[in-house]
């Protein structure tokens, strides 16, 4: 009698087309695992594997509205797959650029998936969604929040990399200077061509006055990523100084009348006593700020006598590492000058973000 042997279920016609998909997709072949997908999908319309695939590469390939409303189906027929969840958080976290809606509805999905990932004691992608939420915190200004995820991921991956950067930029931004000094330096010690690492730390000798290393750390930063750390748009005090008046003639003329007894003012960087006038601080890489009373406010302080005079200080070496271009550099600055008037007016960042002048 012969050697009895188990026999295994050949895997079905699905799950081999769903690995070839897969494959195709970890070699980088985005358009080959999206035809596999929507090969799929249009014989098994709510396939979420299929959908989730089609998805992931999508948003490989730049298609990110698309991704999304793949996302969106797929998590209708798989509302607690910790996979989907993590990957369309990621997709409107760190995909959908200057988006703040969309970073905000990632974080709602962040929040859903490391509840879930919690009770389920997946550590890993526990770790994932901690990490992906305190990216998303950081975007939307929710710094101190993000530090309190990012630690949380570190409990459970100590050593990451990732989120020992973001936590360093979330202390940086919370202008807690040394603390942040020293979180980039750690980096390094295990990841020395970390280019964000490098650029902070040259922002940081910046602020002390040390324009040497300061130099030093933001050509390490260009040299190790050129296209995120291009030269700054340098215009030289003068030219600066005529976009900024032309930003102001610019304004409609019922604006212009706000600007009655008001300083507009360029300096450098901003002062810390500037950043930590605010709870919680303004962010040290902020464009403007406007000092004083909304004019609102400013007629009834001491029976119309205003103690502390109105100015509008534009940040030159800021503004000019944000824009990559001479005509973009330009806009900004009239967006940043509109953008303070509307604080002397009394609007507030949320009134400016509807406004688009955030």
């Amino acid at each position: 009698m012969g050697k009895r042997t188990s026999k295994r279920a050949a895997p079905s016609d699905v799950e081999v087309r769903l690995d070839g998909v897969a494959a195709a997709f970890e070699e980088g072949a985005f358009e080959k695992a999206l035809a596999g997908a929507e090969a799929l999908l249009a014989e098994a319309p709510g396939l979420p594997e299929a959908l989730h695939w089609r998805a992931a590469a999508l948003t490989e390939l730049g298609r990110l509205e698309e991704a999304l409303e793949s996302y969106g189906r797929a998590l209708k027929e798989a509302p607690d797959d910790l996979e989907l969840l993590l990957g369309a958080a990621e997709c409107l976290v760190c995909r959908a650029g200057d988006d703040r809606e969309a970073v905000e509805e990632g974080l709602e999905l962040c929040a859903r998936g490391r509840k879930q990932a919690q009770r389920a004691g997946d550590v890993e992608l526990l770790f994932e969604f901690l990490l992906l939420e305190g990216t998303g915190l950081n975007q939307v200004g929710e710094c101190a929040r993000a530090v309190a995820s990012l630690e949380a991921a570190l409990g459970h991956v100590p050593r990451s990399v990732e989120a020992r950067l973001e936590r360093a930029i979330a202390l940086f931004e919370l202008c807690r200077f040394p603390e942040a000094q020293g979180a980039f330096e750690e980096v390094l010690k295990d990841a020395a061509d970390e280019p964000w690492a490098h650029h902070y730390l040259g922002l940081l000798a910046e602020r002390r006055g040390d324009g040497k290393e300061a130099r030093k750390r933001f050509a390490r930063a260009q040299a190790l990523a050129p296209e995120e750390f291009p030269p700054p748009v340098e215009l030289g005090e003068e030219a600066f100084d005529k976009a900024v008046e032309d930003a102001v003639k610019a304004l409609p003329g019922h604006v212009k009348e706000y600007l009655d007894n008001v300083t507009i003012a360029v300096e450098d960087i901003p002062k810390d006593e500037d950043l930590l006038g605010e709870s919680p601080p303004l962010s040290p890489c902020i464009l403007g700020v406007f000092r004083g009373s909304p004019v609102g406010e400013r007629n009834s302080i001491l029976g119309g006598f205003d103690p502390y005079p109105a100015s509008i200080v534009l940040y030159q070496k800021n503004l000019e590492r944000f824009a990559k271009t001479r005509e973009e550099l330009i806009e900004q600055i009239g967006i940043t000058v509109m953008h303070e008037v509307g604080h002397l007016m009394g609007l507030d960042e949320d009134d400016l973000w509807q406004r688009g002048l955030d």
